[in-house]
């Protein structure tokens, strides 16, 4: 068993508010890989509890496949960081079960046992900081049997997609359904998604997506890989993904050749775009980027004339709240988006387009100099301010102090009180 602990305290290195409450949070993903949702909020929520990250355990054939005669089992003595995130802050422990407890299957009783191991120990780090309290934070419908293995006192499960992922319309799986009536709290991150799933559990909030505020909105140099491109700037930040509308980048690409498209981000192995990536690299005014730490992140959007938001219109992206809706608005660049359900709600800021003809047309007026002025860019900025992750991350911390009782939110108050007259 590996615990990962940051070598170095983070800006909010210090104790958290409530020491006495920890939370362990059960997440899909290793912490060093590409920053999610769950990235900005648990690290956040570490400002206010203990917060163990429940690394993925590998499988035993991975670890039997890994086994090196005389290496340790301490595979790591600081945390991973695969370069496209940030260290965890002080408060959090990132928890890896290494090849001591993998995932097993078969035989289940066996699998059962190294599970609860795994909660166990998370358990017993919580212990050892000094918390009398556990809240069990759920990322995936999936993690469902750890509200059996951790003794705890309240119980979360934060939607932050729509899990079917499917592109034609699915109802809620049952194994989902259970899990929003089995827990105390369900946060869910778009409104479609609110529409759809937060009628089940009476005790369920509406937390939006958002944006590390300062990170997009400080003005920074144009980034060294983009300084030669070309203006007029057609961007886009995010997974090269089967969920972009390709036939539609590709037609603006082709009906533009004055504009160039400037796209950051990693690549999908999704077999349905490869073709058109390998046609979109053959274009001149095309520009492949590949994909940036989150602290560069913010300097690119800033240097974009446009920002788009290219989704193919179907099922599954209506339930969507891209992150990079509010990244882009933090940088004051005009936005032309398909009208999914979310962006909608941003019509004030954000140009909603189908169809080639209609995106040519609002790209268009985005790059008229009206659009570019400084109190439109300050406008949409101020729109993303709301979004800052540390004032949508306080709002969870409060409801998980409301949750548990015993004088939680008073604590909380009176501290965020001294802070501010500090």
């Amino acid at each position: 068993m590996v615990i990962h602990t940051p070598s170095e305290a983070a800006e909010h290195g210090v104790a958290p508010i409530l020491g006495d409450v920890g939370v362990v949070a059960f997440v899909p993903d290793h912490f060093d890989g590409p920053w999610q949702p769950r990235h900005q909020v648990m690290t956040r929520l570490a400002r206010y509890f203990h917060v163990v990250w429940m690394e993925p355990p590998p499988g035993w054939r991975e670890v039997a496949a890994s086994w090196v005669p005389g290496r340790s089992n301490g595979e790591h003595s600081v945390p991973r960081d695969g370069g496209m995130g940030e260290p965890p802050p002080a408060s959090m422990v990132v928890h890896d079960p290494g090849r001591t407890f993998p995932r097993i299957f078969k035989p289940r009783v066996l699998g059962e046992f190294t599970a609860r191991a795994r909660a166990r120990s998370a358990l017993r780090l919580l212990r050892e900081k000094g918390c009398t309290q556990v809240a069990l934070y759920l990322w995936r419908p999936g993690f469902e049997a750890e509200l059996n293995r951790i003794p705890h006192q309240v119980s979360c499960y934060h939607i932050d997609d729509d899990y079917s992922f499917s592109s034609e319309e699915r109802s809620t799986s049952p194994q989902e359904l259970k899990v929003l009536r089995r827990v105390d709290q369900v946060f869910i991150h778009s409104p479609a998604l609110m529409e759809k799933k937060g009628g089940v559990n009476p005790n369920t909030d509406f937390i939006p997506n958002g944006v590390n505020y300062h990170s997009f909105a400080t003005p920074v140099p144009d980034p060294a890989d983009m300084a030669g491109i070309p203006h007029p700037r057609i961007g886009y930040v995010g997974f090269l993904k089967k969920q972009l509308d390709w036939t539609l980048l590709e037609g603006l690409a082709g009906r533009h050749p004055e504009w160039s498209f400037v796209l950051v981000g990693p690549r999908h192995a999704h077999p349905e775009i490869q073709d058109a990536l390998r046609r979109m690299e053959e274009r001149e005014n095309v520009y492949f980027l590949g994909g940036k730490p989150v602290t560069e992140l913010g300097g690119y959007p800033q240097h974009f004339d446009v920002s788009i938001l290219p989704y193919a219109e179907n099922d599954y992206t209506r339930y969507i709240n891209p992150l990079k809706l509010y990244e882009y608005l933090a940088s004051g660049s005009p936005v032309v988006g398909v009208p999914i359900r979310t962006l909608q709600d941003f019509e004030g800021q954000v140009r909603l387009a189908s169809g080639l003809d209609e995106w040519s047309g609002a790209l268009k007026e985005s790059l008229s100099p009206d659009e570019r002025a400084p109190e439109r860019r300050e406008a949409r900025q101020e729109v993303a301010r709301r979004y800052d992750w540390d004032i949508l991350v306080e709002r969870v911390a409060r409801t998980l102090a409301g949750r548990l009782g015993g004088g939680l939110v008073e604590r909380l108050d009176r501290h965020l009180q001294r802070a501010g007259v500090e």
